[in-house]
C-alpha cells in the first residue's frame, strides 16, 4: 500500500508558466483512489536541469516515502517545439537508480523519443510518466493496476505503463534492462 507519495513535475515550460500542470491533480486522484489516507506532497516544478532533478529526488529519500512520481522530462519535446525545454528526468533516474527497468518509446506524437523508468532506492519506488496529459493518465492508471497486482514487480509495472502509453499512439517500443 502506498501511504506516502511525492509528485515532482519537471520542465522549464511548467516552471515558467507556458504549460499548466494538469497532471499532478490527476495523479493525486489516482493515488488517493488506491489509498484514501495516502499523504501526498506535490513539489513545485523543477527546471530541466539534471542535477536539480536528482537533488530533488534525493531530498525525499529516507523520509519513509513509498512512491516518487516524476512528471515530464522523459522525452525529446524540445525536438518537436522550440518552446519546450530539454528533458533530463530519464538521465537523472538512470544516474541514481541501481536496480531499474526501462522502456524506450518512439513515435510521431511530439514525443519522438520517450524513456519510462521504474526502480527502487531502498523501499521507495520511483517512476516517471510523460508530460502530455493523455499519456500521463494512461501511465499512472496502468501503474495503479500493475502495482495492486504485484507491487514488487518493477519490470512488469514498467512494461504495463509503457504499453498503456504506447496504446495512445502508434509507436515502436524498444525494451531494455
Amino acid at each position: 500500500m502506498i501511504n506516502k507519495a511525492v509528485i515532482i513535475p519537471t520542465g522549464d515550460e511548467l516552471k515558467t508558466g507556458i504549460v499548466l500542470d494538469t497532471d499532478s491533480p490527476m495523479i493525486m486522484q489516482t493515488l488517493l483512489a488506491m489509498n484514501g489516507k495516502c499523504i501526498i506532497w506535490r513539489h513545485e516544478p523543477v527546471a530541466d536541469i539534471e542535477d536539480k532533478i536528482t537533488d530533488c529526488i534525493k531530498s525525499f529519500l529516507g523520509q519513509d516515502v513509498d512512491l516518487i512520481v516524476l512528471i515530464g522530462g522523459s522525452g525529446g519535446g524540445h525536438r518537436y517545439s522550440s518552446t519546450l525545454g530539454k528533458d533530463f528526468t530519464h538521465s537523472s533516474l538512470e544516474s541514481i537508480l541501481n536496480e531499474k527497468h526501462s522502456t524506450e518509446l518512439y513515435g510521431k506524437n511530439g514525443h519522438m523519443w520517450s524513456k519510462l523508468i521504474c526502480g527502487r532506492i531502498d523501499k521507495t519506488m520511483i517512476i516517471n510518466v510523460p508530460g502530455p496529459y493523455q499519456e500521463a493518465k494512461a501511465a499512472i492508471e496502468a501503474f495503479r493496476k500493475s502495482y495492486e497486482e504485484d507491487k514488487n514487480d518493477a519490470k512488469k509495472i514498467n512494461m504495463d505503463m509503457s504499453e498503456a502509453v504506447k496504446a495512445q499512439y502508434y509507436i515502436k517500443i524498444n525494451l531494455q534492462g
